[in-house]
């Protein structure tokens, strides 16, 4: 028999060009007698297929529809009940009434339906049941988790997981039961409940049940820590006399090995009283015989905190050896593995270097750009042109994301290597001629000027090459970005007339945007400390011609810069100065004041109380988010949202250590503002708080029962202290919660209590906040002080389910010691930003230098040290 496609009859175009309201119309089928199970289980296909596609369908036609498609019940084709039990999950979360299809999927969980029947009625029932009515259903749902049949106990547990979010405390009980599915034990030695004792059973060999139970049975105890624990030693391999005690069970399944590393990291990596022991268990891991578990071990142990390269080692012979690996995946995932490690530990993946430079020509380009960007921070400054050489023909066979890639990572490698910038420039040079996009091209020009910035040697070469690029570039962007750097450094070289040259060239030849840009670029060569009189003339000569531009905007940047240059206070005040506003706050303060008429009406706008900040700070807050770029695009993760557009999440919860390391110290000035003046008691101290904390002190344990950390604001006469509490008692709600701050030293005469701000109502997991305000009497002295801190707060029982009180409890009074708070004089001290902190500290002079020696123990080495003392001061 032979077939012939016909274009017309194509099935995914016939799928592509499907029309809504003709599939309904066509769904009238399900109602005939009989039933045609081909004809019915292509149409559920087409339904099927508009849902995904995202297709709206009304109550009314969803629940006519599911109504419909529950007659095919009568079928017993099995292929049309699996498209049956698809459709009615999807069609659950739109129709009306989907309870009254419960006894239709009752019965096909009953002993004598197959298999197959069984576990995809167990996944249906679970998506359309109520919370109200898993009761009704629990004892269905425990006996199919401990069943033998792989195929209904998986079901059974991956549906328990999805009701977990919306039935907690039902599902938290069927732990023995899950913990018997994990350890692979059956209920009982009966018969199944499932199969009767007429059937017989068939075991399956598959362990994908537990990792189904395993990932169930953490979510249940995911906030006992002890419990946590109690599993990663059950099932880590140890003996009855391991660190723990307990038994010695094992996992059979390599998925759920997987998992129990990622929670045996979670639940250990904060406790130092349990990191020798994490130590060991990942080794042990590391040495598994399954390539995937050895894998995630070693990428645990390199993602540890506090980590030394002694310790790496293991991980790092086994990622070796993984680059080695026939199968593309497995290369993939060691040298990623390595590519993250290299960024902390460079040196601890250099004996990794040969291995990684043979990966530079693999197939999979993924794997060779990996390699390529390890390399180039491990490298030494001999493998330096090698390494080069050998980019040359690899740039031309990657997509252009990759090549920015490359570009960022020899733009590190340059301040590394200076003396190999003639190297770095060349292959730079070169990629700018070749074929690409804005991004790459954009990263390859901001690599050249970071050279030329911080290796003056190459400064004149790196302005040549730029200028060969803006002869030919058709980016508006990227000519404007050259013309902008030429005009900040072209004036202090040996021969500036050279690059007046070539700018001018392009207020003859290019558009109005780059023209305008020549112009700004031309006014900062006249207006150049270092500028002889025959250089500003020639300078005025050009910016008059450009008054007959035809572009205004041309003309008036010419005027200005004629006028603004004509003397020295001028020229200081608008064309040298290079500072900015901090953008976070002047966009804040321009919105309150156009949305607030009586301010509009006072005056107008002052720039008075916003800060300003050097360009180099401004481009280092870039160049962070730069970095944070690549990282994700390296490591598949989503990228950060800036901090503008993120800017009412952050706002509530701005003391996290992801958003205080995200946001620069403005932003977060502006984040805690926003949230402080949304409180009446407060908002009379200030606009904003002088310095607020960075980090975020934790006063109890992550495990305990109220979870407390605190927050310090400044004001200028005033000192607020900002309590976060976290509930994890399910069943408790409490309220009134506040912070009593008992000082430990006499504070009289220098700080006094003004202003407690309590918790109203605190549930379970839902952060609330607290504000304790101190005056400080003497503006001009600094106190330092410790508060014995104690949370007091009134408990009432609650419905874990619903989390309302109960309505005849008036509750009780209680409270929680907590850990003391302290002030000190680094809290009055506000972060600054120093372009070189080297040359700021020898103009200080001996003077302002102050000798001491303290004793620092525990310290794995100088960069953990300095990042204490730091954090200290």
């Amino acid at each position: 028999m032979s077939f012939k496609k016909d274009e017309d009859t194509d099935e995914l175009g016939a799928l592509l060009n499907l029309d809504h309201s003709a599939v309904l119309q066509e769904s009238r089928v399900f109602n005939q007698t009989p039933i045609r199970p081909r004809h019915s289980r292509l149409l559920l296909a087409k339904i099927l297929f508009l849902l995904y596609r995202g297709d709206s369908m009304s109550t009314t036609e969803a629940t006519n529809l599911f109504f419909s498609i529950t007659k095919l019940f009568q079928c017993k084709d099995m292929s049309l009940r699996q498209m049956v039990y698809l459709t009615i999950k999807e069609l659950s979360t739109l129709s009306e009434d989907v309870i009254m299809v419960t006894s239709s999927l009752m019965q096909d969980m009953q002993p004598k339906s197959e298999i197959t029947y069984r576990a995809s009625a167990i996944r249906a029932l679970c998506k359309i049941v109520d919370p109200s009515m898993l009761p009704g259903i629990e004892r269905f749902i425990k006996a199919a988790i401990v069943e033998k049949s792989a195929n209904i106990a998986s079901a059974a547990l991956v549906s328990s997981l999805h009701l977990f979010g919306e039935a907690k405390e039902v599902v938290r009980r069927w732990g023995s039961e899950v913990n018997e599915a994990l350890s692979g034990k059956a209920l009982s030695q009966g018969p199944s409940f499932f199969g009767g004792a007429s059937q017989a059973q068939v075991v399956s060999t598959s362990n994908i049940v537990q990792y189904h139970a395993i990932g169930l049975l953490y979510a249940i105890r995911q906030h006992d820590r002890m419990a946590v624990l109690k599993l990663v030693q059950t099932f880590s391999g140890q003996s009855s006399g391991g660190w723990l005690g307990g038994s010695g069970a094992t996992l059979r399944s390599n998925m759920a090995y997987v998992m129990l590393i990622r929670y045996a990291v979670r639940v250990m990596e904060g406790d130092s009283g349990l990191a020798a022991q994490l130590q060991t268990l990942l080794e042990e891991w590391i040495r598994h015989r399954s390539d995937m578990v050895s894998l995630e071990a070693a990428r645990a142990m390199c993602q540890l905190g506090g980590v030394t390269g002694k310790q790496l080692t293991s991980a790092v012979s086994a990622l070796q050896v993984f680059l080695s690996s026939p199968r593309p995946t497995v290369r993939f995932a060691a040298i990623r593995t390595l590519n993250q490690l290299a960024r902390t530990h460079p040196e601890a993946v250099q004996p990794c270097n040969v291995d990684m430079e043979g990966l530079i020509t693999d197939s999979n380009r993924s794997v060779a750009t990996f390699a390529i960007t390890t390399l180039l921070k491990t490298g030494n400054e001999a493998s330096v042109d090698r390494l080069m050489k050998q980019m040359q023909g690899f740039m031309a066979e990657i997509s252009d994301e990759f090549k920015t890639i490359v570009a960022e990572a020899v733009r590190s490698l340059c301040r590394k290597f200076p003396a190999k910038h003639a190297a770095f420039l060349g292959f730079l040079a070169g990629v700018l001629r070749d074929e690409g996009g804005y991004e790459f091209k954009r990263a390859a020009i901001e690599a050249i000027v970071d050279l030329a910035k911080h290796v003056p040697e190459s400064k004149e070469a790196a302005l040549a090459h730029l200028c060969e690029f803006i002869e030919d570039c058709e980016f508006t962007k990227l000519s404007v970005r050259v013309l902008h750097f030429l005009g900040e450094e072209g004036p202090h070289t040996a021969r500036p007339t050279m690059y007046i040259r070539h700018i001018y060239n392009r207020v003859v030849l290019e558009n109005a945007v780059v023209r305008a840009a020549a112009v700004s670029a031309l006014a900062k060569f006249g207006a150049a400390a270092v500028a002889d009189a025959a250089l500003q003339k020639s300078v005025r000569v050009l910016l008059q011609r450009c008054l007959d531009d035809r572009e205004d905007e041309v003309r008036d940047r010419a005027a200005w810069s004629l006028r603004m240059g004509a003397g020295e206070a001028t020229r200081d005040k608008y064309v040298r100065d290079d500072s900015t506003f901090a953008l976070a706050v002047l966009e804040r303060r321009l919105v309150e004041y156009c949305g607030n008429p009586a301010a509009a009406a006072q005056g107008r706008f002052s720039f008075d109380g916003v800060p300003r900040i050097s360009r180099a700070q401004e481009e280092e807050t870039r160049a962070r988010t730069r970095l944070e770029t690549m990282d994700a695009v390296l490591t598949g993760s989503a990228v950060s949202a800036p901090a503008g557009a993120a800017g009412a999440k952050q706002a509530s919860e701005p003391g996290t250590p992801t958003a205080a390391g995200a946001m620069d110290v403005f932003e977060q000035q502006v984040a805690y503002a926003d949230k402080l003046n949304a409180i009446p008691e407060l908002a009379a101290f200030g606009a904003q708080p002088l310095v607020s904390s960075q980090r975020p002190v934790d006063l109890t344990e992550a495990e305990t029962e109220y979870v407390v950390r605190y927050i310090k604001h400044v004001y200028e006469s005033h000192v607020v202290f900002q309590f976060d509490v976290t509930n994890t008692i399910p069943e408790q709600v409490v309220e009134q919660v506040e912070v009593a701050m008992e000082p430990e030293d006499d504070i009289d005469g220098v700080l006094a209590p003004v202003v407690v701000v309590p918790i109203p109502v605190l549930a379970c997991n839902e952060p609330g906040t607290a504000y304790v305000a101190f005056e400080r009497t003497e503006t001009d002295t600094f106190p330092t002080a410790t508060f014995a801190c104690t949370l007091r707060f009134v408990v009432k029982e609650c419905d874990p389910a619903t989390g309302e009180p109960e309505e005849d409890d008036e509750g009780f009074e209680d409270e929680y010691s907590l850990e003391a708070a302290d002030l000190g004089a680094g809290d009055f001290m506000q972060a600054a930003y120093l372009p070189d902190s080297q040359a700021l500290w020898e103009a200080l002079g001996d003077d302002a230098e102050s000798v001491e020696t303290f004793a620092l123990a525990n310290f794995d080495g100088i960069e953990e040290c300095v990042g204490r003392v730091a954090d200290l001061l």
